[in-house]
């Protein structure tokens, strides 16, 4: 598997873009947005869980 620097990986999905028009990134930058504030949300309550010895 070849390594893409993130701005490499950026600019080729700013192309995409304009070629297919903004929904279609629009739709992965909301995607990528809602799983990260689920794995933030997931990270930061986990510590709360109550541990029953």
């Amino acid at each position: 598997m070849e390594h893409n620097p993130s701005a490499a990986w950026l600019t080729e999905a700013a192309l995409a873009a304009e070629q297919q028009g903004a929904g279609n990134l629009l739709r992965v930058v909301l995607i990528v947005m809602v799983v990260g504030c689920v794995l933030t949300a997931w990270f930061l309550l986990r510590g709360y869980r109550q541990k029953d010895d």
